[in-house]
């Protein structure tokens, strides 16, 4: 009787043994499973588990994204009251820049002049564009007081200089002073060309050191040197403006060219007056009207354009194109 309870219950319990140690088993992978994914993910999240701590690349790029948020917040918010971004790492200011042309609009309304007839409108664009982004670097600095006491210095001082610069105007009188000075050098430079003794004949060193040929260069050289950089120095716009520029690159290229036909510094004096002469006509009797206010810049070569950015410069059309 025994033998066959035995043998009944033993398949039984066998069974039931088998059955818990797979359930036992399952179970104790499963554990593991689980136990092993959250161990990861909390070394990933806050790497203190074990001791073991987060990559460095990981580090770089959380904090690369946070400021990467924090920049994008402060721009929407900028962005909301009428201040954006004036330009990116691969374009520079132009007078058709909506940035620009809001510094214009505010002069304008502010001092009754426009962006062009400040004393110095490069600056007043690049004080403008600082103090926008120490604007964004204020509003992410996430508390520090210290870091936001400096900025706020810089915004100060900045907004103090752009206040006197947005009522430094290039007033009329400054003009008539350019335009004298280029009267001045013309006459000055047709005497030193045709009779230099007139105006050095009483010193020793003129006759001393034998200069009359030098000062006769020097005479036809000024056509380049005061004539028309003084005439530039007024900010013409228009066919004045694009008559000026021609000269500015073409009397220097008279003055090198000419002595290998002719030795006479009267001559070359008078080519030089011909092409200023020459270029006042095509700007104001030939040009375009299109042409002469350069609008449409996508059909100009990239030399055009370089060249005509570099006559800019220092002349107060520049914008403060700087990137």
């Amino acid at each position: 009787m025994t033998k066959v309870a035995f043998f009944c219950c033993f398949p039984t319990v066998l069974l039931w043994f088998c059955s818990s140690s797979s359930a036992f088993a399952f179970q104790g992978s499963c554990k593991l499973v689980i136990h092993s994914a959250d161990r990861k993910r909390r070394v990933k999240l806050n790497g203190r588990l074990n001791g073991a701590q987060p990559k460095q690349s990981e580090v770089a790029t959380e904090q690369q994204q946070t400021r990467e948020e924090q920049l994008q917040e402060a721009t929407d918010k900028l962005a909301s009251v009428g201040w954006a971004l004036p330009y990116d790492n691969e374009s520079a200011l132009t007078s058709n820049d909506p940035f620009v042309q809001r510094i214009d609009a505010e002069i304008r309304r502010d001092v009754g002049v426009s962006l062009d007839e400040l004393l110095n409108p490069a600056k007043v664009v690049n004080l403008e564009r600082d103090l926008l982004k120490l604007r964004i670097e204020l509003d992410e600095s996430n508390g520090d007081k210290e870091a936001q006491q400096v900025i706020q210095d810089k915004i100060a001082k900045k907004e103090r200089d752009l206040n006197i610069e947005r009522r430094s105007v290039f007033r009329g009188w400054l003009k008539n002073v350019f335009l004298g000075q280029a009267v001045i050098s013309l006459v000055l430079s047709w005497l030193m060309v045709s009779n230099p003794s007139i105006l050095f004949g009483g010193f020793d060193w003129y006759q001393d050191l034998q200069l009359e040929m030098p000062i006769k260069v020097l005479g036809f050289w000024w056509w380049w040197l005061f004539i028309v950089p003084s005439l530039r120095s007024r900010r013409p716009g228009g066919p004045e403006k694009q008559a000026l520029d021609i000269a500015f690159l073409a009397t220097p290229a008279i003055s090198i060219l000419s002595p290998v036909l002719t030795k006479d510094p009267q001559l070359i004096w008078l080519a030089n007056f011909v092409v200023v002469a020459g270029s006042y006509a095509y700007a104001f009797l030939l040009a375009d009207d299109e042409e002469d206010n350069n609008t449409d810049d996508t059909k100009q070569s990239p030399l055009l354009k370089f060249v005509y950015k570099s006559l800019d410069f220092g002349t107060g059309r520049e914008r403060g194109a700087r990137k």
